[in-house]
């Protein structure tokens, strides 16, 4: 019921739960809207009404029903952030971050309605008929995505009310047609929210305005039942009003009453629920009386019935039988002296605020019925704001509940919502515990789950919860979780995100384990090579991988042999002092005087060393060239080095060939083999394994990778130049390698 003075009632739990979520600065209002005039004042809405015009109505909803002048403020800022290239940013300048982020969140809302609202059209246009069960999924939808929304802020309800209040009333000043949805919205999600949060003024206006769009001919129908004008009905209510103050007031009663006439859709809901003629429905105007106790109750409701007709079989005594939920009061239909039907509660403050604040309030046992609502009184902000959440929590519950009643083949109940000690709402499967709500808020608390607490009771970490329930996590400082939370008979998860950031632990674990396993393998042939001072980094680098803990992992899993480690490990051959050439000392046959094995074409003994630029190797062509005391070089035919000494010196030329036992006596020649490829982990190892199965001996490796691409150079020990080339067109054929060839 709706005082016919504001100030007798308590504010909306929905006010005090927004009281300080807003800082208040001076001159807020002022300033909000001087910021989104110039931005606005040109603008329209899609339905028409100007964007400034209708933001000043907005702000003075919000002023009737306690809104500070922060929060009227706030309805300028969500408007002009449509305007804005860069919105949080500048209103958090201007404003501060608390108001951006309520004008983002509020327009995010704005636009998913929008979107629902459009689909629902566009379905409804269509030649196939919408089930109704498509259109309560629909429903249903639009009331979790609001309820996420306010889990994160509260004040967002607050402006969507006020603005789809707004709607309505532009709507009936300009009689313009309604668009499809915008009303039936209003009356089906709008509507009982603000009945959920008890702020009266917008619920019943919002109702009566939504049903006069929708059903234009029930509405004038039941207006002309009344037989009186609203303005009439208001003045006669407040007439017997005062009348019944002031005679309560000289019996000795102290009471306060209140009063309103009832509303054009309640008496339609009331007609229709009950199968009611409207010469039955006794409500129509009501009135309540509020006094200090319980005797006074009595004394009250026996003052009534003697200056007024009692109507019979209309009484009911909630004080001395209580509703299941807990709801007290007295109710009685009684007679004016017109004749006309009036419906008196007497009740004491205590009941009253019991009803009023969430416990058993209008809404409750108005809907709920025999199955009551476990909601929490709005002594401060944060139970206001723990009640406010529960409201909204039992508010869905309930339309899903009566969708589902009505459409057995469909369920809503897939989700359920429980609230963090801190009033926020956390979203969850159907089944879902504890732990799923541990590692919904944060994984490392989910990690370090140990116990739980419902509703201030400890319960087992595997107990299913409902919705509405506050739930508080114990937790270890260091730990990780069970796996028996993993064993789906247990039910300690049901949530799939949860089991796979337990799964994502144990598998870390196991990681850790194998990549300590190769790291002890790693540094033990380090130590045995006498390399432990090698950067485990740089070694990794060389073998083709990321980090050392790549290596490691490889080796852990025996997919990596050390033996590639050894290769890396050892060094080239020395090179000798300022020299460039590579000189090979091969035991003298008996019967030859050639060095290296090349023989110098007319000259006995005579020293001959491998160039060390182009590393020849039997039987490639060759050509000698005379060094001053240092022998004969020996080049392949096509060394670029060889071609420019012979422009500079040409008569140093000197013919040499290979000696006829090249190759057969056990003589190796080094030569560079230069691979380009595609990087990949293990690319070295594959290279590395095809020279030891074609028993190649490597002498030398240099890796380098630059975005993506490998660059090696291996050094082998080679006794015939014409194999290598089947070797090469092996490590060709390798997966990533683009390019193997002979430097």
């Amino acid at each position: 019921m709706k005082s016919s003075s504001s100030e007798s009632l308590p504010p909306a739990p929905v006010i005090a739960a927004t009281a300080q979520s807003l800082p208040e600065q001076a001159d807020a209002l002022a300033r909000a809207r001087a910021f989104a005039e110039p931005l606005l004042c040109s603008q329209e809405l899609d339905t028409g009404e100007n964007v400034l015009a209708h933001a000043d109505a907005v702000a003075r909803i919000l002023q009737h029903i306690g809104g500070s002048q922060a929060m009227q403020a706030a309805s300028y800022l969500v408007y002009a952030s449509d305007h804005l290239n860069k919105p949080h940013e500048v209103i958090a300048k201007a404003f501060g971050a608390n108001f951006a982020d309520l004008a983002i969140e509020t327009t995010k809302l704005v636009r998913v309605q929008r979107m629902a609202r459009l689909a629902q059209v566009s379905a409804g246009h269509s030649a196939t008929p919408i089930p109704m069960a498509q259109t309560a999924a629909t429903q249903t939808e639009s009331v979790r995505k609001m309820l996420l929304a306010f889990s994160r802020d509260l004040r967002v309800v607050m402006l969507r009310l006020a603005s789809r209040l707004q709607t309505l009333r532009h709507f009936a000043a300009t009689k313009l047609p309604v668009p499809p949805g915008l009303a039936s919205e209003a009356l089906q999600v709008f509507a009982p929210l603000a009945n959920r949060l008890g702020i009266w003024e917008i619920k019943w206006e919002m109702e009566d305005l939504s049903f006069r769009f929708l059903e234009p001919d029930t509405y004038r129908e039941v207006a002309k039942l009344l037989d009186e004008k609203r303005v009439e009905r208001e003045a006669h209510v407040e007439k017997l009003r005062l009348q019944l103050a002031e005679d309560l007031s000289r019996q000795g009663i102290h009471a306060t009453v209140q009063g309103r006439p009832k509303h054009i859709y309640s008496i339609v809901k009331k007609m229709r629920g009950k199968s009611l003629g409207f010469d039955q429905v006794y409500d129509i105007r009501a009135l309540r009386i509020v006094v200090p106790n319980v005797p006074d109750c009595y004394a009250a409701l026996g003052w009534v019935h003697d200056h007024f007709t009692p109507v019979p079989d209309e009484f009911d005594d909630y004080i001395a039988r209580p509703k299941a939920n807990g709801y007290q009061s007295l109710h009685t239909v009684v007679r004016d002296g017109n004749g006309q039907p009036i419906e008196v509660q007497v009740r004491t403050q205590a009941m009253h605020d019991h009803a009023e604040t969430g416990v058993a309030a209008h809404w409750a046992y108005k809907e709920a019925g025999a199955k009551g609502y476990a909601g929490v009184s709005a002594s401060g902000e944060y139970d206001a704001k723990i009640a406010v959440l529960r409201q909204l929590l039992a508010w869905e519950r309930d339309l899903s509940g009566a969708h589902e009643g009505k459409q057995g083949a469909v369920s809503f109940d897939d989700r359920i919502y429980v609230l963090t000690p801190n009033a926020a709402i956390v979203e969850l499967p159907q089944g879902a515990t504890a732990v799923d709500f541990a590692y919904s808020v944060h994984t490392t608390l989910g990690h370090r789950c140990r116990g739980a607490r419902v509703d201030g009771a400890m319960v087992p970490l595997n107990t299913p919860l409902k919705n509405g329930q506050t739930v508080e996590v114990t937790t270890v400082k260091e730990g990780g979780p069970s796996r028996d939370w993993l064993n789906p008979e247990l039910g300690f998860l049901v949530s799939h995100r949860a089991r796979a950031k337990v799964r994502a632990w144990f598998n870390a674990l196991a990681m850790g384990e194998t990549v300590a396993k190769g790291r002890e393998a790693v540094e033990k042939l380090l130590q045995r090579e006498g390399k432990t001072a090698v950067k485990l980094d740089d070694l990794a680098s060389q073998l083709g991988f990321n980090s050392a803990d790549d290596l490691f992992e490889v080796v852990g899993k025996d997919e990596f042999s050390l033996r590639n480690i050894e290769i890396v490990l050892r060094p080239p051959e020395p090179v000798l002092p300022q020299d460039e050439f590579l000189l090979l000392k091969k035991p003298r046959p008996p019967s030859r005087s050639a060095k290296g094995g090349v023989l110098v074409v007319g000259v006995d003994s005579l020293m001959t060393q491998l160039a060390k630029c182009c590393k020849p190797a039997p039987p490639d062509a060759i050509c000698g060239f005379v060094t001053r005391g240092k022998g004969v070089s020996v080049h392949r035919a096509d060394c670029s080095n060889l071609r420019n000494m012979v422009t500079r010196s040409g008569d140093r030329v000197i013919e040499v060939e290979w000696g006829g036992k090249t190759g057969g006596d056990g003589s190796v020649y080094p030569v560079d083999v230069a691979v380009e490829a595609n990087d990949r982990q293990g690319l070295l190892r594959d290279i590395s394994e095809v020279f030891a199965k074609e028993k190649m001996n490597v002498i030398g490796v240099q890796t380098q990778s630059i975005r993506g691409i490998a660059w090696m150079t291996f050094t082998v020990e080679v006794s015939d130049s014409g194999r290598l080339n089947r070797v090469l067109g092996i490590v060709a054929d390798l997966n990533g390698v683009r390019t193997a060839r002979r430097r």
